[in-house]
């Protein structure tokens, strides 16, 4: 069982880390332009405080044995953070600015008051059982974060500003810590990324259908050109 766990749980640090990777290729484009275009922070902003959330709960001081959970989550955060910081800096829109700010400095002092409450005013047991909730309830925010890219695309019929490769990392990482979980059974990460391992589902459904549905548009505009 010990041995399956930590299998699992390195499988799931690489896919995860994977994850973590997948917006590369947006930020390249950013970097490249040198502007955001359309491209939204909500699903980095929401990853950066899931980061935090995860590396607390995997303290020994909140639940014991889950060591897998902070490490990636640890450099995961620091990933995410690169990403805002490229983001605020070719935004071109002051507010879009401003919304990195806020938020970062609101999840700032949100963690300070859960890790304060945690320390200060509850038991062991009952640490593992508040950060757990908070936990599930962030990591399925993180996990729709995408809901506004799915509006979006649905509107427009056009998977421009949908990455293919989150949403297919989404899918298979919310498959591996649902499968990590299920060794040791560990229910808050089995609902977050069961629910991750839909949505991810969901994503990939969207994308395939309006990706195909867009060069059958493409292909009947050149027809009726010509």
């Amino acid at each position: 069982m010990g041995l399956a766990h930590n299998i699992v749980g390195i499988i799931g640090n690489v896919i995860s880390f994977g994850l973590f990777l997948s917006p590369v290729p947006t930020f390249w484009r950013i970097c490249k332009n040198k502007s955001v275009e359309e491209f939204q922070p909500y699903p980095y902003i929401a990853t950066v405080l899931n980061c935090l959330m995860w590396i607390f709960y995997g303290l020994p001081l909140v639940v014991k044995d889950n060591i897998f959970v902070t490490t990636i989550n640890g450099v995961g955060l620091i990933i995410e953070l690169i990403y805002l910081a490229i983001y605020y800096w070719f935004a071109n829109d002051k507010k879009k600015r401003v919304i990195v700010f806020v938020a970062l400095l609101g999840e700032v002092i949100f963690m300070a008051v859960i890790v304060a409450i945690s320390m200060l005013a509850l038991e062991f047991k009952q640490r593992a059982l508040f950060v757990g909730i908070i936990c599930d309830v962030f990591n399925i925010i993180m996990y729709a974060s995408p809901l506004a890219v799915w509006g979006k695309v649905i509107r427009t019929k056009s998977v421009e500003y949908m990455p293919f490769w989150l949403s297919v990392a989404n899918f298979v990482n919310g498959c591996c810590w649902s499968i990590y979980a299920l060794i040791q059974f560990d229910l808050f990460i089995i609902i977050s990324n069961g629910l991750g391992a839909i949505f991810g589902a969901i994503q990939l459904i969207i994308y395939t259908y309006y990706y195909f549905y867009g060069k059958r548009i493409a292909n009947a505009k050149e027809g009726s050109e010509v």
